[in-house]
């Protein structure tokens, strides 16, 4: 289905993004959301696409699956819950400050080793109930701690050095770099810092539906069968209570998705089925809807998308409209407004 061989990097441009979303009020079109969309099918071929996907991007957190497969791979010999957590973008609840804490334990070390950004938990009501607590920014809230707790269980097990483990030249980041490149089936086009400090790799938007694929069609027991197990069977661990893209691993049987900063969506059915999404300004309001949009092009029955359709636009407290994906989109999932 897909070549063994690794191509070249993805060129870094500014990104032809298309429209793929419209504000409606009151009939009329408000406003444009721009990005582009990618759906591959279970052959691996491109079914559908909108916009950029050939140049390269961050895909920010959507990545994290790969990095979980990377390290499984390393050695890493967590299951179930705590591998999901590894995956994770968590929102702060306690289960994910008790599941990274025992990754910690495991590893025999503490929340002192961690070195991504103190932060407070990223679920909104989460987060309120912390601050009334008058507790300050932690790096066990923050919401990549499992992944930092796991990064440096796999340098424990490996001997690696645990101080520097975010650095580029690491040999963690090194294997996960590797893993990346073989799972996206392409050279990494440039390498940054994200968000909680580590490494991010730059791929392009058809290579992240491509490595989703293939940790959703590997074969069972593998690092990456291991990977996608845990995340569909303990969605609220990658994610969180009420979050989206829980909801949606729930909504659709043996779909695995994850979510990214910055508007990146990617997704990926057992046979190999998957799309990958990048909001140009970041507005997870375009993301959701224009997921399940291409999600339904992959061949996912409609009816189970419904309530990822698009939130309601107000006024005056009343719905006056919504957020639509484009018309390219919208013949396969039907919009909620006019």
């Amino acid at each position: 289905m897909y070549s063994s061989s690794i191509a070249d990097a993805p060129l870094v441009r500014e990104p032809l993004h298309a429209p793929v979303a419209h504000l409606i009020r009151g009939g009329m079109i408000e406003g444009i959301h721009y990005g582009s969309v990618v759906v591959l099918g279970g052959d691996g071929d491109v079914r559908f696409q909108l916009g950029d996907i050939e140049a390269a991007f961050y895909p920010r957190s959507a990545l994290k699956p790969v990095q979980a497969v990377a390290m499984a791979r390393a050695g890493l010999p967590l299951d179930g819950e705590l591998l999901s957590l590894t995956a994770a973008s968590h929102s702060g609840e306690e289960r994910h400050l008790a599941g990274t804490r025992r990754i910690l334990e495991l590893a025999g070390l503490t929340e002192d080793h961690l070195r991504n950004v103190p932060d407070m938990p990223y679920d909104p009501v989460v987060r309120d109930t912390w601050v009334r607590a008058g507790r300050l920014p932690s790096r066990l809230a923050q919401n990549c701690s499992g992944k930092h707790a796991a990064m440096l269980y796999t340098c424990r097990l490996n001997g690696w050095s645990l101080e520097d483990y975010l650095d580029p030249g690491h040999p963690l980041q090194q294997a996960i770099a590797e893993i990346v490149e073989d799972l996206t089936g392409q050279r990494i086009a440039r390498v940054t810092v994200d968000g909680c400090g580590a490494p991010l790799f730059s791929v392009s938007l058809h290579g992240l539906a491509r490595a989703a694929a293939r940790i959703t069609t590997a074969v069972p027991g593998t690092p990456e069968a291991r990977v996608a197990d845990a995340m569909r069977e303990h969605a609220e661990m990658a994610s969180g209570s009420g979050r989206d893209v829980a909801a949606l691993m729930r909504a659709v049987p043996g779909l695995l998705a994850k979510d990214g900063f910055e508007g990146v969506q990617v997704a990926a059915l057992p046979d190999g089925r998957a799309i990958a999404v990048k909001i140009a300004d970041g507005a997870n309001r375009a993301r959701v809807p224009v997921a399940a949009a291409a999600l339904a092009w992959a061949g996912v029955d409609p009816e189970l998308l419904t309530e990822f359709r698009g939130e309601a636009l107000l006024g005056g407290g009343q719905a006056v409209g919504c957020v639509r994906p484009v018309r390219s989109l919208e013949p396969v999932v039907v919009s909620a407004c006019a």
